[in-house]
């Protein structure tokens, strides 16, 4: 569009224009036609010639500029610097200005000169705004990394959470109904031959399906979102714990600090989750009569315990989550949120007479 007017300004207004100056914004109107028709998206190298060929066709109306044709160079050039701000870096946008105001400054007639300082002042906010556009455009792609990791590990936390999910229904749940299952053939079995036997065998499975009903619901208690702040953190263990109390039927002694904590909130929806796990892992396994809480704000950071007196882990000895993840002993998923916080986890088994849990959170 602009090589099709410049050529009719030519022909229309300037009558004593030299034909080799016609000739040449003919050639480059049958030019630009042919890269608008044939070539939808040029390479970094055909990119390159197009704009080396658009400054050879700026250099040739700067040659041939008049009075009357200096809007025509001047509009040209906004154009060829416009092009290069927007596909081009910094460097070919300081190229074509060096080279134009050279040329400008050389040619012998008056109206290159007036162009010349067009062409600087324009070339010098051309180059600025291409060296911001640069940096943002680096930012842009240092924040789509960003982004993409971000997407990779919501991925990977996504997976490993369906991993416990379903280990957690394997050692739990699927296992009580395989059990139950089988012992209602067997009480099927047994009500044919002795029916006093058989009754006491149901109210057996009835228990069973109670503490299984109160497994289920501690578990879904447990995958409940946490929306909390540093500042209740403790209140909100605390209710924790009650909530466990209730469901579960095992006492739980709680002791808390009575400062604030001051924990990011992300930070504490993780040390409420690793709470309601640890508990969560008491009631499924431990057969612990008792469990004892504590949660208190130190100088190295944020202290949690949680201490049963229940069977214990199969392995004694007190490790630290250096020496779990080591020896591959301990809760996986424990594990796995302590090292995302940062914290130093202490795992303490005493076989038979119960085990205990230390967490220290940093404090940022």
């Amino acid at each position: 569009m602009l090589a099709a007017a410049a050529l009719a300004a030519v022909f229309l207004a300037v009558a004593d224009a030299p034909g080799v100056l016609r000739g040449a914004m003919a050639l480059f109107l049958v030019y630009a036609l042919a890269l608008a028709v044939y070539l939808k998206e040029p390479s970094r190298m055909a990119g390159l010639l197009i704009l080396f060929a658009d400054a050879v066709y700026f250099l040739v109306l700067a040659s041939f500029s008049t009075e009357r044709l200096e809007w025509m160079s001047a509009v040209f050039f906004l154009f060829l610097i416009t092009e290069g701000l927007v596909f081009y870096s910094p460097v070919e946008v300081a190229v074509i200005t060096g080279i134009s105001v050279v040329f400008c400054g050389v040619l012998p007639n008056p109206s290159a000169r007036i162009l010349e300082r067009t062409v600087l002042v324009a070339g010098v906010l051309a180059f600025g705004f291409s060296v911001s556009k640069e940096r943002l455009l680096r930012r842009l792609r240092t924040l789509e990394t960003e982004l993409e990791e971000g997407k990779h590990a919501v991925e990977r936390a996504c997976d490993a959470e369906r991993v416990r999910i379903a280990s957690d229904f394997h050692d739990g749940p699927l296992q009580s109904f395989i059990s139950m299952q089988m012992r209602l053939e067997i009480l099927r079995k047994l009500l044919d031959r002795n029916f006093q036997a058989g009754m006491e065998d149901l109210k057996q499975l009835q228990g069973l399906a109670n503490t299984q009903i109160r497994d289920l619901r501690l578990f879904l208690h447990s995958m409940r979102p946490v929306d909390v702040d540093g500042a209740n953190l403790v209140a909100m263990a605390r209710r924790a714990a009650e909530a466990f109390q209730k469901e579960s039927g095992i006492p739980v002694t709680f002791v808390g600090s009575a400062s604030p904590v001051g924990l990011p909130q992300e930070m504490t929806s993780e040390v409420l989750q690793m709470l309601r796990e640890a508990l969560h892992n008491v009631q499924k396994h431990a057969g612990a009569s008792r469990v004892a809480v504590s949660m208190e704000k130190a100088d190295r950071g944020l202290e949690i315990a949680v201490e049963d007196n229940g069977h214990g882990f199969p392995f004694a000895g007190t490790y630290t989550l250096e020496e779990l993840e080591l020896l591959r002993l301990g809760p996986a998923s424990l594990k796995r949120r302590a090292r995302s916080l940062n914290a130093d986890l202490v795992l303490e088994s005493r076989p038979g007479r119960g085990a205990g849990l230390r967490l220290r959170v940093p404090l940022q």
